[in-house]
């Protein structure tokens, strides 16, 4: 990767670091650039557990048709009434940004809902602490936090090995960069 812009300029995802803050939920209403829909055959519990566990809350319902859930701003879950929700998890995920003062809690409260639900969290090599639910409808979500950067680090090398490196201090936002 060669041009680096700053997309903290666009994104509600505040930048790393120990003190980062989640943003607050999103209330308004905007033309979703993604979603995921989830089919469900109980739709009370999955909007139960999306809203105690996973800290989503309900945006708005179309009763018996539809449920629009939301996080931060661009985190939209439609969840869709459906006969049968498939019995295993896939093995693709939606990923949901969360800030590392989020995820202990995040795994508490799905735990407490659903003790067998959640997977880590674990540590992975491009920087992030990822933890990963198994919804009551079989979905597979990954909520990941960045980890503050250091430029010493493994994850550093990692990043560093495919390309990615942090811009140099003092350079502009939008400048090219090696």
């Amino acid at each position: 990767m060669s041009d680096y812009y700053n997309a903290f300029e666009m994104s509600p995802v505040p930048a790393p670091g120990p003190d980062a803050v989640p943003p607050e939920p999103f209330h308004g209403i905007y033309g979703m650039p993604a979603f995921v829909t989830i089919p469900t055959s109980d739709l009370a519990a999955s909007v139960d557990f999306w809203t105690r566990g996973l800290g989503f809350f309900e945006l708005f319902g179309i009763p018996g048709r539809l449920v629009h859930l939301r996080r931060w701003a661009f985190q939209d879950v439609l969840l869709v009434p459906a006969e049968n929700a498939p019995a295993q998890p896939p093995a693709m995920s939606c990923s949901f940004a969360c800030v590392l003062s989020q995820v202990d809690s995040l795994v508490e409260a799905c735990r407490a809902l659903c003790p067998d639900s959640v997977e880590g969290p674990r540590d992975t090599p491009w920087n992030t602490r990822d933890v990963t639910v198994i919804t009551p409808e079989s979905a597979r979500i990954v909520f990941t936090a960045a980890k503050p950067f250091d430029p010493a680090s493994q994850e550093a090398r990692n990043l560093a090995a495919i390309g990615i490196t942090p811009p140099d201090a003092g350079r502009g936002d939008h400048e090219k960069h090696d």
